[in-house]
């Protein structure tokens, strides 16, 4: 069994890897031919987009993976068949009465931009978010029945349409606001093709619509919360998308100015921060569903297990991703982005990733043991920090006032959800681990900001790249086994047990 689950997570961290390398790559392009404009206008439009889609769907298809392993533990067919249906008629239901009014009263939406060029541009998505929110059932279906080679296949198809939509629309385009709606038209296109592709393969393996009455009620019970927080998420990075330009105009800066800079923090920076979240994801859409299944088991000692496997890989990830940003940054950011100012910003934020990438595992965790209410009490007191760093310290320290409030509201919800889960879970031992990882990213960062000060003056950006990565992530490596993160004793027992099987 774990090393079923051990191949799944490969399978989807690998897939995941490449559609985030694809979508990587994608802001790149965008960057250097819609401009930091451009970016930020696309970026402003997605934002508010997500919210709606959000609040429509973003509990569902946990919850949905969630009954599904119940019916798992119960061995209740229709129950799995009765969850996704449920699933599907909760979304329409919400999806399409929001999308026709938006569209009805479009002429009055300017109060969810702040740049009114966002509110055509944002129209084109609206089919995708009907497409999109059935397809995020489907997708929790794929979760509960561990389906996820399918599930793996489909998302990084879906980027790969967006992708190459995207370059054909936007290439030699120079106008920010048209080079902004060839990749907003991408976007949608890239939603038809999952919707579409996903409903085929759920109905040829087996899937069906069943009347949904029984599934109904611990669905919303359990989603709502989920929903709620997730939709806050949301509004949060939206209420960000209009205060954060406002207070930089407010500051002195013209509306350009301050579009071009937030297109160059949340669409460049932001991005190189999360790049952790692709392994993450990884992990928790394998766990969830196992993790559910031996709670309602009752399974105290596997539920254990994976709780802190789970917590300890994201710290591990974290570990190891810290010191690159840091000492990398600004290279990276200069080769790939020509932006002086999201290489800073990576830089210096680059230790908020630690906090972030427990506080993802660990609200993933939480809410598979049924623990939604407070999850949302734990984001709400994240996002009250958050939104207070931007409105008081946006005077004082410009953009950095969002990745101050960022900092503080990931360790705060990381804390909070460490000692829940030390309640919940007898003995689980993530606090010493997590302090272990904090020690070695500092050391190594320590390491790599030396080492890239001394190349500065010797090699070009893509030679200091290349020279130091490797190097940085080796004494992170060497590090962390020195502080007994990892063994490596294992590695060496696989490969000599494989030895003598071929022998």
């Amino acid at each position: 069994m774990k090393s079923s689950i051990y191949k799944s997570c490969a399978q989807v961290a690998v897939f995941s890897t490449v559609e985030k390398g694809l979508s990587f790559l994608y802001r790149i392009v965008l960057s250097r031919t819609i401009g930091a404009e451009g970016v930020g206008i696309y970026q402003i439009c997605l934002t508010v987009f997500a919210v709606f889609l959000t609040a429509a769907s973003s509990g569902v298809p946990v919850t949905v993976s969630r009954l599904m392993a119940k019916s798992n533990a119960e061995r209740d067919a229709r129950g799995k068949h009765g969850a996704v249906s449920a699933g599907i008629a909760c979304t329409l239901a919400i999806t399409m009465p929001v999308a026709l009014i938006l569209f009805l009263f479009r002429d009055s939406l300017g109060f969810l931009f702040s740049d009114g060029r966002c509110i055509d541009i944002f129209l084109l998505l609206l089919p995708g978010l009907i497409l999109t929110a059935v397809y995020s059932v489907i997708r929790g279906s794929f979760w509960g029945n561990k389906q996820f080679l399918p599930y793996s296949l489909i998302e990084l198809l879906e980027d790969a349409v967006m992708v190459i939509c995207g370059v054909t629309l936007v290439w030699g385009v120079t106008d920010p606001v048209e080079g902004a709606r060839g990749a907003t038209l991408a976007v949608l296109v890239s939603y038809i093709f999952s919707f579409a592709l996903s409903l085929l393969w759920y109905f040829r393996t087996g899937g069906r619509i069943v009347s949904p009455k029984k599934q109904l009620k611990p669905l919303l019970a359990s989603a709502a919360p989920i929903t709620v927080m997730r939709t806050s998420a949301s509004v949060l990075n939206s209420a960000v998308a209009v205060l954060l330009p406002a207070f930089l105009v407010a500051g002195g800066l013209s509306n350009s100015e301050a579009i071009a800079i937030y297109g160059a923090a949340i669409g460049m920076a932001v991005p190189m921060l999360f790049i952790p979240s692709s392994a993450i994801g990884s992990i928790a859409v394998v766990v969830a569903p196992e993790l559910s299944e031996n709670y309602y088991k009752g399974n105290a000692a596997a539920v254990k297990h994976d709780v802190e496997k789970s917590v300890n890989a994201a710290v591990m990830i974290a570990t190891l991703v810290v010191p690159l940003l840091f000492a990398l940054g600004k290279p990276l950011s200069d080769f790939l982005y020509s932006n002086d100012l999201c290489g800073e910003i990576v830089q210096t934020s680059a230790f908020v990733v630690l906090p972030m990438c427990i506080s993802m595992m660990t609200n993933t965790v939480l809410n598979s043991m049924n623990c939604e209410k407070r999850t949302l009490l734990y984001f709400c007191i994240g996002a009250a920090l958050e939104l207070t760093s931007i409105a008081v310290l946006t005077r004082f320290i410009g953009v950095y006032s969002y990745f101050c409030g960022m900092a503080l509201s990931n360790t705060t919800v990381a804390a909070l959800n460490l000692a829940l889960l030390k309640k919940k879970c007898r003995g689980a031992d993530m606090f010493a681990y997590a302090v272990k990882g904090l020690a070695v990213s500092g050391a190594a960062s320590a390491f790599g900001w030396f080492l890239v000060g001394i190349l500065q003056g010797l090699l070009p950006t893509v030679a200091i790249i290349i020279v130091a990565a490797p190097l940085v992530l080796g004494f992170t490596c060497a590090a962390g086994y020195l502080l007994k993160m990892f063994d490596l004793s294992r590695i060496f027992n696989f490969l000599r047990r494989k030895k003598e099987k071929e022998k």
